[in-house]
């Protein structure tokens, strides 16, 4: 029977295993005066092993810290006793410390798993996954490859039910649609793996499901007067809110993703036929979109006087600073609509969704209740699926009470 750990012996194991996974010596000395912290507060209770009760009292009484740290982002004043409690319990659960997601650039695969990871990365590829999708994709395969490698695993077939398990423990806090993906993924490349001679057994089946209905959050929308209110507020005396007007429009009137705009070309204008046509990032799909008459002005002003004439960049929106370039893959471009969300004084409620993509929301809604076909908004927003688009109905509340029964009415029908 494995002996259970004192909060000291788990304190030093823990901080072997930083120096092992070659953390700054600054940090594990860090780390090393939390944990010494930690046992301090521990003696005060008469405490001999780690809990996370007793980790839950520790941020209480020490930081006033009650959040669910399985569950919430960090407070920043905290960060770093919050983080502290869950090495320890996180080394007592599995043995390893669990690295926070970050999103790594270059990856480098283990070498025990660098021909499987290649040959699935080629299978993507073959199946034209979006560039956008497959980085998505690899990105939370490489974290359940970190955990095999932490666990020193060397081969696939090595996997039991027991580390799926264990796998499992360290993503519940996430999301339930996150963990729908996260165990989508890991149960398509584990089938792959049987197929293509990787592994013996289809351990793909050994990933378990969730047995949930599809029930999306209700998205956050605009009013349509919002929106316009927002739009009125930037100034387009300079070259900066010129492209920011425009780029704003084309999400606000059109419904093109923020991705599909950073990617967008002078070529995909075609004035000819007052058309915009791209093939969407997300989906890899061709779309056409009219250039409106608002829309085309604003796109022709931003090209003759907001963006700099010796840019010789093929991308229609660049960065106003020298050197012009384009935006880069991972901007998010939502700091451009909080500029005008907070100029215009809009306030937005907590909890509610304010990036470019919510703009996206209030167009299929407006559409909505304007009394458009959910086939048409589904085109229009380019969803491959009408079931995306669905949701949008639960935010038409006047639609709905329209529909809404009489029971009065339906009882006396029965009579």
């Amino acid at each position: 029977m494995e002996t259970k750990l004192t909060i000291n012996e788990l304190a030093t194991k823990v901080v072997e295993e930083l120096k092992k996974m070659n953390y700054a010596n600054n940090t594990v000395c860090q780390f090393r005066a939390s944990f010494n912290r930690i046992l301090s507060f521990a003696k005060e209770h008469n405490e001999i092993y780690f809990s996370e009760e007793l980790g839950r009292q520790y941020l209480a009484e020490k930081y006033d810290c009650a959040i669910n740290y399985y569950l919430q982002s960090f407070p920043q004043k905290c960060k770093h006793a919050l983080r502290s409690v869950r090495m320890l319990g996180d080394y007592q659960i599995h043995g390893i410390i669990i690295r926070r997601i970050v999103k790594k650039k270059n990856y480098i695969k283990p070498p025990q798993f660098e021909q499987v990871l290649t040959a699935y990365e080629k299978e993507c590829q073959d199946n034209e996954y979006s560039i956008r999708g497959m980085r998505t994709r690899l990105q939370r395969l490489f974290f359940f490859i970190d955990y095999l490698h932490l666990k020193n695993i060397k081969d696939l077939n090595e996997i039991t039910p027991n580390i799926i398990t264990d796998y499992v423990k360290t993503i519940y806090h996430h999301h339930e649609k996150s963990i729908a993906a996260i165990l989508t993924t890991l149960r398509m490349f584990l089938r792959f793996s049987y197929h293509k001679k990787y592994t013996e057994k289809d351990l793909s089946l050994i990933v378990p499901k969730q047995n949930k209905y599809y029930y999306p959050a209700v998205p956050s929308t605009w009013k349509p007067e919002a929106v316009k209110h927002m739009l009125e507020s930037i100034d387009r005396g300079n070259p900066l809110g010129k492209r920011d007007y425009a780029i704003l429009i084309l999400v606000a009137k059109l419904g093109i993703r923020a991705g599909d705009i950073k990617a967008m070309k002078l070529t995909d204008l075609d004035w000819k036929n007052m058309a915009i046509n791209i093939i969407q990032e997300k989906t890899n799909v061709k779309a056409k979109y009219p250039i409106l008459n608002d829309i085309g002005w604003a796109l022709i002003d931003y090209l003759k006087n907001g963006r700099p004439a010796n840019c010789e960049s093929p991308y229609l929106f660049v960065r106003l600073n020298a050197p012009y370039e384009p935006f880069g893959k991972n901007a998010n471009m939502n700091n451009i609509i909080t500029k005008y969300t907070r100029k215009a004084g809009i306030s937005i409620p907590p909890g509610n969704r304010h990036g470019l993509h919510s703009l996206r929301h209030a167009l299929a809604s407006t559409l909505l209740a304007q009394g458009t076909p959910l086939p048409v908004i589904t085109e229009i927003l380019g969803h491959i699926d009408s079931k995306s688009t669905a949701v949008y109905l639960r935010t038409d509340m006047d639609g709905l009470k329209e529909c809404a029964l009489n029971p009065e009415e339906v009882f006396d029908y029965e009579r």
